[in-house]
């Protein structure tokens, strides 16, 4: 029996598979909390910004007030977007999926600002402020030139990528709780381990590729409904369910038929989500300040019916479909959000990986068929 024939077999999708060694994020041993460079999830959320979690990621710190408004000015330096880059969105199909255009953005963001091929830390760190100050526009630029109206903004001198974003989609930028809610949202979505995004952006670093490549990498890892649509399919059957008579017993039918229900359950969690009770906290603000406060009781409902039926309980993507449904945002804008803010945690593990890099080459467990004996093309 040869080496490889004699590897012990992986679990479907290598879960529990331990892939490689990171100083940047876990989950925690008990699988029900999350650590960002040793900071609660929860703490960050309650008292960071964004923009400290940010340069917490990507500089391996969280900022003094002097590093933190630096990094500000920084990122609001470099928002406004090229010309070439403004041309190219517009010749973007105006169906095109937001997804695609965030995918091929990144990459052409790689033409007018190319990485060296010395690939040092601080030319990294720099191409990651780039890419987060930028990704706003781009999402907003190709939105507004296919649906909005008047003139389109890419720049704006707002402190914050919440409000940066909220006002380039002309949406609450002046709303203290709009604010904190995306600001928040941002946070939790920022950074989760070896998930299926960061792993492909380090499997592509690993071949010593360039920072938009592995980025690239990870924006298409992400657009797949299984890793990064699942708010957006919360959000889906939040309208269907909203619809119907009995929404619960709409629910129940769906289960009965086994459809998959997204939202719900995790990998890694084996408890509880602790980015969900954030969100939904945000989710209940919001729909006590909205005219339409049922987004969020149908939520609950949905949540307490899979627990009685399926023990099972939401994640981070169920109630940030109301949250940014109440925010303002087209469902479609929902995954390209979790791309702006996921880019710091990518970027963080780009910078890792390069610093300790081996290439990421696993084996496979063989078993297709045995040896057999080649027949001459006349003879078939």
């Amino acid at each position: 029996m040869t080496n490889k024939q004699s590897l012990s077999s992986s679990p479907a999708g290598l879960a529990g598979v331990v892939a490689g060694s990171s100083a940047i994020c876990t989950v925690g041993v008990d699988g029900c909390d999350l650590m960002i460079r040793g900071y609660n999830i929860s703490d960050l959320a309650k008292y960071a910004s964004f923009e400290e979690v940010a340069y917490l990621l990507i500089y391996n710190k969280l900022p003094t007030q002097l590093e933190l408004s630096s990094f500000q000015r920084k990122l609001i330096s470099r928002r406004e977007l090229p010309k070439q880059l403004c041309q190219m969105l517009e010749m973007l199909p105006k169906d095109s999926e937001p997804m695609d255009v965030m995918r091929t953005a990144i990459s052409w963001l790689g033409h007018i600002f190319p990485e060296s091929c010395k690939q040092d830390l601080e030319q990294t760190q720099e191409l990651a402020c780039r890419t987060l100050a930028s990704l706003p526009g781009v999402m907003a630029y190709w939105y507004q030139y296919n649906y909005g109206c008047g003139v389109i903004q890419t720049a704006t001198d707002a402190p914050s990528t919440a409000e940066h974003l909220l006002a380039l989609l002309k949406l609450k930028a002046d709303d203290p709780l709009h604010i904190k809610t995306l600001d928040v949202s941002l946070i939790l979505y920022s950074e989760h381990e070896f998930n299926a995004s960061t792993f492909a952006a380090r499997v592509c670093t690993s071949t010593l590729s360039d920072y938009y490549s592995a980025i690239t990498a990870a924006v298409g890892t992400l657009r797949g409904p299984l890793h990064g649509g699942a708010n957006e399919q919360a959000m889906a059957l939040l309208r269907e369910l909203r619809q119907a008579d009995n929404p619960v017993r709409a629910l129940k039918d769906k289960l009965i038929n086994k459809e998959k229900i997204m939202g719900f359950g995790h990998r890694v969690y084996k408890v509880s989500d602790p980015r969900s009770d954030v969100i939904k906290e945000y989710s209940k603000k919001l729909s006590e300040q909205s005219n339409d406060g049922h987004w969020y009781s149908l939520s609950a409902q949905i949540e307490q019916t899979m627990w009685d039926e399926k023990k099972l309980f939401p994640n981070l993507d169920f109630y940030s479909a109301s949250a940014y449904n109440y925010l303002g945002f087209v469902t479609s804008l929902f995954t390209p959000l979790f791309v702006i803010s996921r880019l710091t945690g990518w970027s963080a593990h780009i910078i890792e990986q390069r610093a300790n890099n081996r290439l990421i080459r696993p084996q496979s467990e063989y078993i297709g068929p045995g040896p057999k004996v080649y027949i001459p093309l006349e003879q078939r």
